[in-house]
């Protein structure tokens, strides 16, 4: 009769903790941490694309010397930062990502002006190549980046939420997690100088 009562109370403790968003929550904070996933390997295979790309511009381009040093150092900043999925319970340290990253950007598009004042540079195929690959790399940036926001989106909400953001405060203790935001000056339109 005990474990009748025990398998009873069991089964009834089981159907309780799903219908408190319990395993939702978690499921959600899992589907953050793969999105940063994602985030991560976009990223990296930007970092990969650079040394190459740094090469073929500097074999034309050799007196360009200051533009090429300040992408290998943004590109060896964005290197030497930590991650790991700790860095989306931390809001500091995605700041801090977010402006390295931006750096680098910004180091690259000074790269592509560069690269625009040397015709034959132009018409190398290594160089055509590499920037197309630079540009869907950038795409799948920007993917990973609206996807990553998504599924924040959803978590929060689902530990903001009643019944779970009770559950929440008594048993899982989950903190809000970071979303990616545009960069200083992106509010402002670039100018374009002809």
């Amino acid at each position: 009769m005990k474990r009748f009562l025990l398998g009873i109370f069991s089964l009834f403790l089981l159907s309780t903790l799903s219908g408190c968003g319990y395993n939702t929550m978690q499921a959600n904070e899992e589907a953050v941490i793969a999105a940063w996933g994602n985030v991560e390997s976009s990223y990296q295979r930007r970092n990969d694309l650079i040394p190459n790309l740094v090469e073929v511009v500097k074999g034309y381009a050799k007196h360009e010397a200051d533009t090429l040093k300040a992408v290998t150092e943004a590109r060896a900043k964005v290197g030497s930062m930590q991650l790991s999925k700790e860095v989306i319970n931390d809001p500091a340290a995605l700041t801090r990502f977010q402006q390295n990253q931006g750096e680098l950007s910004s180091a690259l598009s000074r790269l592509m002006v560069v690269a625009e004042r040397y015709p034959d540079l132009k018409a190398n195929q290594n160089f055509l190549d590499l920037q197309k690959q630079l540009e869907g790399t950038e795409n799948r940036i920007n993917v990973a980046r609206e996807r990553y926001n998504k599924a924040v989106q959803v978590f929060n909400t689902s530990i903001r939420t009643f019944p779970n953001s009770m559950t929440n405060s008594m048993l899982l203790h989950l903190k809000r997690k970071e979303p990616f935001k545009a960069e200083e000056g992106a509010k402002t339109a670039p100018k374009v100088k002809f």
